[in-house]
């Protein structure tokens, strides 16, 4: 098979930045909040097309490091992995390895993926594929460095829709979830070789994805898991506390949760959202819930803070974007339904952007008074489920099987 890779259009063209990496799942605090990035006074009435290119499919994030661009998607029964310069979009490398993968019966129409993000940390660029395939490169020359397959120990599910957690890293630590419905673990594997410095517990896996957060003084890791939401410490893998928030029959465990003040949100499908805190006495953790609603539900969409608010997208009425106070539970507003099936957010200050799965790119003010469009784009012909890049004037679209740059400076 020949690999290939096709520039529709790769003009010179100055790209500017402005978060000095993207390494990993909605950023590099797994917030979705794009530090450094300055909010146009005025959004463009349409962006401009920088460049586009033939890159396969998959739901994977584009990451972001050192005017690099780095991609892991899927061409026939390869996974590849590949690094591009984000001015031109020209290829530095590119590597590929077979992966097999029959999709079960329902899962046909979201594709062989790859579904988890990748994460990039201290030269190495981390992926976990579609099967559960687990690989390190050297992110500056693509030298594959270790792989580790967890297959034996867990084998899949049927029907089988594929893996989708996307792994984190924290100093030394690649901490991941592997395992099927009913079996699984949470790991900690050391970057440079690839050993386990570490597992915790034997619940199945899920398609939610880790945090790292710091509460009351105790470094840990949260991860919602196919039974629980549990907090793990960092250095040691002990279990510190868990809330049962099991996945059942249709409503998954799919939404990474969102940590703000301590305290930690909760959403699934069919399930609202609730409010839960954590907190210690001595050397015993409790988890007490604040509040529970049921209004609004999140499916696949993780939420995000901006100025003290959640915003997220609910799927109820087939899909409504809505603003929710953390303090309360108190549901400030609701846009009209029909949304769509899923929206991946990002949060700069005063707006929200929305690249809902339709291909729409949609800007919302980030307020609690009302919902406000401020701005709308069609960026793609076909599906966006893979969360975008956005850069200083730029922004860097996944759709079914093409990555485009757009430019967000009105044209002159």
């Amino acid at each position: 098979m020949i690999l290939w890779l096709i520039a529709i259009s790769i003009p010179k063209v100055a790209v500017a930045a402005a978060p000095e990496s993207w390494p990993g799942l909605l950023g590099p605090d797994r917030n979705g909040w794009v530090k450094g990035f300055t909010t146009p006074e005025k959004w463009p009435q349409k962006l401009q097309k920088v460049w586009q290119l033939q890159v396969g499919a998959g739901y994977a994030s584009p990451l972001f490091a050192g005017n690099l661009v780095y991609l892991h998607t899927r061409l026939g029964e390869n996974e590849t992995v590949r690094c591009l310069d984000l001015q031109s979009g020209r290829q530095k490398w590119q590597k590929a390895y077979p992966v097999p993968f029959r999709m079960g019966m329902g899962s046909e129409r979201h594709g062989k993926g790859p579904k988890s993000c990748p994460v990039l940390a201290d030269g190495r660029l981390f992926t976990l594929g579609i099967t559960g395939l687990l690989s390190a490169w050297d992110s500056a020359s693509g030298k594959l460095l270790w792989r580790r397959d967890y297959n034996s120990e867990f084998r899949k599910n049927q029907p089988y829709w594929g893996v989708a957690s996307s792994p984190i890293v924290d100093g030394n630590k690649l901490i991941v979830h592997l395992g099927n419905d009913k079996k699984g673990t949470l790991l900690a594997l050391d970057v440079r070789s690839g050993k386990e410095i570490w597992r915790q517990g034997k619940d199945g896996a899920s398609y939610s994805s880790p945090l790292i957060v710091k509460i009351m003084g105790n470094r840990q890791v949260i991860q919602w898991n196919h039974e629980n939401l549990v907090g793990v410490s960092i250095d040691s893998g002990r279990l510190l506390w868990s809330h049962p928030a099991p996945h059942r029959t249709h409503n998954q465990n799919m939404p990474t949760p969102v940590f703000h003040e301590g305290r930690i949100l909760l959403g699934g499908e069919n399930r609202g959202i609730q409010c839960l805190e954590p907190r210690r006495t001595g050397d015993i953790w409790s988890v007490k819930k604040l509040w529970h609603q049921e209004k609004v539900a999140l499916d696949m969409s993780t939420a995000v803070i901006n100025d003290g608010l959640l915003f997220g997208m609910s799927h109820f009425k087939s899909g409504q974007l809505f603003c929710l106070e953390p303090k309360d539970g108190k549901i400030l507003w609701l846009s009209p339904g029909r949304i769509g099936n899923n929206v991946a957010f990002l949060s700069v200050p005063g707006h929200i952007i929305a690249l809902i799965n339709t291909g729409e790119l949609r800007i919302i003010e980030a307020s609690g008074e009302a919902y406000r469009k401020v701005a709308s784009y069609q960026i793609a012909e076909s599906p966006t489920w893979a969360p975008p890049l956005l850069l200083e004037k730029h922004i860097l679209v996944k759709s079914l099987d093409t990555l485009t740059l757009w430019s967000l400076t009105p044209a002159k």
